[in-house]
C-alpha cells in the first residue's frame, strides 16, 4: 500500500465531488461585478486546483489523510515483517522440526497472511470512508461559502474550471481569489 496513492485518490475524489456539485447546483454561486451577463444570466468560475492548493482547511484535511495513510502503511509493514520473520525462522529451522511442528508453523504463517490481507482490506475501507467524509466536509464548506458569497443572487451559475470540461475561459470572470480569501477567512484551524 503506497501512501501517495491515498493522497492522489483523495484529491481526485474531492475534485470530482466539488466539480459535480458546483456544475449541477445552480443555487450556489459567488459575487463579482465583472461576471458575464449573457442574456441576463451572470456566470463566473473558479479554479478548483487553486482552492485545493490555497484553502487552508483543505490543506489540513489533506495532511491529516496523509498522516493516517502513513500510519496505515506502518501497521501493514509491521504485519508483513512479522510474517517474513516467521517464514525465515521456518526456513532456517525447518530441517530440525518434526512434520507436526512444520505443519503447525505453516498454519501459523497462513493465519498471519490472512490477518495481513484482512487488515489491509479493513484499513483501505476505513481510509476510503474517512477520505470521503473529510472531503464532504470541504465540499460543504465551499458550498456554504458560495451561498453566502452570492446572497444577493448576482450570479446564476458558478462553475469550477476543469481542463476536461472547460475549453475556453475569460480570466475577467475568475473569482478564485475571492473564494480562497473568503474561505480562509472563515476557517479557524483547531490547534
Amino acid at each position: 500500500m503506497k501512501p501517495n496513492s491515498w493522497i492522489v485518490n483523495g484529491v481526485m475524489a474531492l475534485a470530482i465531488i466539488v466539480l459535480f456539485v458546483l456544475h449541477f447546483n445552480s443555487n450556489s454561486t459567488p459575487v463579482k461585478s465583472s461576471a458575464l451577463a449573457a442574456g441576463g444570466v451572470k456566470v463566473a468560475y473558479f479554479e478548483i486546483d487553486s482552492i485545493q492548493n490555497s484553502y487552508n482547511f483543505f490543506k489540513d484535511v489533506r495532511e491529516a489523510l496523509q498522516a493516517k495513510d502513513v500510519e496505515n502503511a506502518k501497521q501493514l509493514t509491521g504485519l508483513k515483517n512479522a510474517f517474513a520473520m516467521k517464514y525465515q525462522e521456518l526456513q532456517k529451522n525447518g530441517q530440525f522440526l518434526s512434520q507436526a511442528e512444520i505443519g503447525a508453523r505453516q498454519q501459523e504463517l497462513a493465519q498471519l497472511e490472512k490477518n495481513y490481507t484482512n487488515r489491509e482490506q479493513q484499513l483501505a475501507s476505513e481510509m476510503q470512508e474517512e477520505s470521503f467524509k473529510r472531503l464532504q466536509e470541504v465540499k460543504q464548506k465551499i458550498e456554504a461559502f458560495l451561498a453566502n458569497y452570492n446572497k444577493n443572487k448576482e450570479f446564476a451559475y458558478i462553475f469550477s474550471s476543469n481542463p476536461d470540461l472547460m475549453y475556453y475561459k475569460d480570466t475577467a470572470y475568475d473569482i478564485t481569489a475571492d473564494i480562497v480569501k473568503g474561505l480562509n477567512a472563515e476557517y479557524k484551524p483547531k490547534k
